[in-house]
């Protein structure tokens, strides 16, 4: 294995990239729920910040609560 795939391997494994797709993968659900609202793509920025107003500051407490050793 090369240097550069152990480093891969271990970003891969990394807390921090797992959180970041956990948390992409809620704004991408968020960006789905809008646009069908919406009857068109509302994109990806405004749902990123739509999500990060509305749900983000919750998403985590309960994302904490249910992964404590994520602290």
């Amino acid at each position: 294995m090369s240097t550069s795939e152990a480093t891969q391997d271990l970003v891969k494994e990394s807390l921090l990239y797992k959180e970041f797709l956990a948390e992409r993968e809620e704004i991408l659900r968020h960006k789905w729920i809008e646009s069908e609202k919406a009857g068109h793509d509302i994109g990806f920025e405004k749902a990123l910040l739509d999500w990060i107003v509305k749900h983000r500051s919750a998403w985590r407490t309960k994302r904490q609560a249910e992964h404590p050793r994520n602290n």
